[in-house]
């Protein structure tokens, strides 16, 4: 294997990081959603109920629905008594009537609407039972290991748990996934059947950097928040889980994304299509082509450390044609003070295809001498 030096490592002066803050709540987590890495936690694995924090599950499904054109937010759907009659919290819905798909996303995102949630749940899925089964699916696809759903709305269940890891995991979905419904976790009202409710989530109103995304409060659970906020090119999700007030939980929240955004920056290191080196292929049409990433790659460094981050490509030391577009030929490592923070394969971003007989020969011969020369 050929190792490749990206970037050397410049000295710098050390970046002093104090301990994260005390949190009161029965867990959290802070994660930056463009790289996953956590920056902070405290039982973030531990089972909870997660009250109306299920809803972004229920919304994150619809969106899907969505992107995927098997329902428009035009589409109007009818209220059942079951819907109608849901306890909790209210979009205030009325049975037999009709009501948009954006009415009752809005319903689920900003009221926490559990009539909107079952509504939404049983035009998807024909049944709110049928419905959970899809959320428990896509729970597993998203890598949510420790999560169960039973409803679709987060009312209390024995079996109905997840956790601070795997809310920020879903939290991370939405973002990333369908930005253009991202917006509607920004809202701080809605209206509906001229009743106006406010968002529960009061960082809406006390940090312009926060965007999102949804609160939860059973007797059960606590009170429970999931939110993000961006400044400049970085973004944080925090979650708490379990705090004892409303009050409580924004101000916990707060203190995550503070302390995330004073010490820690996203950092793009390589671009989608991006070269990170030419390699020699051996018996192709052609003698060398590009390997890089088809994807984004980012990491989470302390403020000011980018010059500190180490990158080398380990490259397969022979490359033989036929080459298609994406064949994984090396490891491309990034590591800080010895940290490794990215272990991605590189791919190929060319195609080269089998070279002609004599050219084939040719290779063999040169590469033979190569090799018998190292």
């Amino acid at each position: 294997m050929l190792m490749l030096a990206l970037t050397g490592k410049a000295m710098s002066q050390s970046v002093l990081i104090p301990s994260p803050p005390q949190i009161a709540g029965s867990s959290y987590v802070l994660m930056d959603p463009k790289s996953g890495r956590i920056i902070m936690e405290e039982n973030s694995h531990e089972r909870l109920p997660p009250a109306s924090l299920t809803k972004m599950m229920t919304a994150y499904i619809v969106e899907r629905e969505l992107d995927e054109g098997r329902i428009a937010m035009s589409d109007m759907v009818p209220i059942s008594v079951n819907a109608w009659k849901t306890e909790g919290s209210r979009t205030f819905v009325r049975e037999g009537t009709q009501v948009s798909v954006e009415d009752l996303l809005r319903g689920v995102i900003i009221q926490s609407g559990n009539d909107a949630s079952v509504a939404l749940a049983e035009f998807v899925a024909g049944s709110e039972g049928a419905f959970v089964d899809i959320m428990n699916q896509q729970a597993q696809l998203l890598g949510m290991k420790d999560t169960n759903f039973v409803n679709a709305t987060g009312l209390p269940s024995p079996e109905h748990f997840s956790t601070a890891y795997d809310l920020a995991m879903l939290a991370r979905a939405i973002i990333n996934d369908y930005p253009e419904n991202y917006p509607l976790y920004a809202e701080k009202h809605f209206t509906y059947n001229n009743i106006r409710q406010p968002n529960r989530n009061s960082l809406l109103w006390r940090d312009d950097s926060v965007d999102g995304l949804k609160t939860g409060h059973t007797e059960e659970a606590g009170y429970c928040l999931v939110a993000s906020a961006k400044r400049n090119d970085t973004r944080f999700i925090a979650v708490v889980m379990g705090t004892n007030s409303s009050e409580a939980r924004a101000q916990e929240i707060q203190k995550m994304l503070n302390y995330g955004f004073r010490y820690y920056e996203s950092e793009r290191l390589f671009r989608s299509g991006q070269e990170l080196i030419e390699a020699r292929v051996w018996g192709g049409q052609a003698d060398q082509l590009s390997v890089g990433m088809t994807e984004d790659v980012y990491v989470t460094i302390p403020r000011g450390s980018r010059n500190d981050l180490e990158s080398t490509v380990d490259l397969d030391s022979v490359i033989k044609a036929p080459i298609k577009v994406g064949d994984e030929l090396g490891r491309v490592k990034v590591s800080y003070n010895g940290e490794v923070l990215v272990d991605q394969p590189v791919l190929a971003l060319t195609e080269v295809p089998e070279g002609g007989f004599f050219k084939r020969i040719w290779d063999a011969i040169k590469l033979f001498f190569v090799q018998l020369f190292q």
